[in-house]
């Protein structure tokens, strides 16, 4: 009779105990039916069938411990990735916030470049209406010297160009196009017979562009006419390059300062 306790601890040690008893069974039934034609042989073989199973299970058990490894690596990698995505939200969520406050920062930089741009509009309606004041101021000094050294214009105009003038005004010459110049000093007359313009120009202090202006306005002047035009400015003051300018660029047009004007006139000839 088969030595059954035998195969069960055999079999134990290469199969869990249920495995190792159901296969005891098997085989105790094997030997049972079969003990009177099994042969060493075949035993042999089933043997060899045995440990094959055993190592199968062996193999199989292996795996499974991979699996298992391979499972936890897994586990751990997907923990990671779990971190990672908490670290990713929490930086989205600081940029959503920098967003926010950058947004409130550009209203802001919005809000004060409007005021900006306001007291700079501001700024130029303040500068346009300080430019027309000081043009006006410059027109009443200008005025003012006209109308100071008008009653000196024909003593004057006798001494310094040898002219009888018969006309001393403030007059707007119109042209046939609809323009017109305003002369500050329109003085008309003669110089031994033939007929003259005398044309003065009063500025406070008069610049180059000034300068250049009233010798346009003289040219215009003379076409006009269609007779001599002389040309003169009266200043209280003149920068030395303005001087220069007319001496060297101009020496067609006098230029006196204010005083002169009355000392001119009162020069007896």
């Amino acid at each position: 009779m088969a030595n059954t306790f035998k195969i069960y601890e055999d079999l134990q040690d290469s199969f869990s105990e249920q495995q190792a008893r159901a296969l005891t069974k098997i085989i105790s039934q094997v030997i049972i039916d079969e003990s009177n034609i099994v042969t060493k042989v075949e035993f042999n073989r089933l043997e060899r069938i045995m440990e094959e199973l055993a190592e199968a299970q062996k193999r199989t058990e292996a795996r499974v411990e991979e699996l298992a490894e391979a499972q936890k690596r897994t586990e751990a990698r997907v923990e990671e990735l779990a971190e990672a995505q908490k670290r990713t939200e929490a930086r989205v969520e600081e940029l959503a916030e920098a967003q926010k406050r950058t947004e409130v920062r550009v209203e802001e930089l919005a809000e004060a470049q409007k005021k900006t741009e306001e007291t700079v509009r501001q700024l130029v309606i303040d500068m346009a209406d300080v430019k027309k004041q000081l043009g006006g101021l410059s027109m009443a000094v200008g005025y003012g010297i006209e109308d100071k050294y008008m009653p000196f214009m024909k003593k004057f105009a006798l001494n310094q160009y040898n002219a009888v003038i018969n006309k001393v005004e403030r007059k707007n010459v119109k042209y046939a196009n609809g323009s017109y110049d305003e002369v500050n000093l329109h003085l008309e007359g003669e110089i031994n017979g033939r007929k003259i313009y005398i044309i003065g120009e009063s500025k406070a202090q008069p610049g180059k562009k000034d300068v250049d202006k009233f010798d346009l306005m003289l040219k215009r002047l003379e076409k006009h006419f269609n007779a001599e035009v002389k040309g003169f400015m009266i200043g209280y003051i003149y920068a030395p390059e303005v001087e220069d300018y007319l001496t060297e660029k101009y020496p067609h047009i006098d230029f006196f300062k204010t005083y002169q004007i009355e000392e001119i006139s009162n020069t007896n000839q």
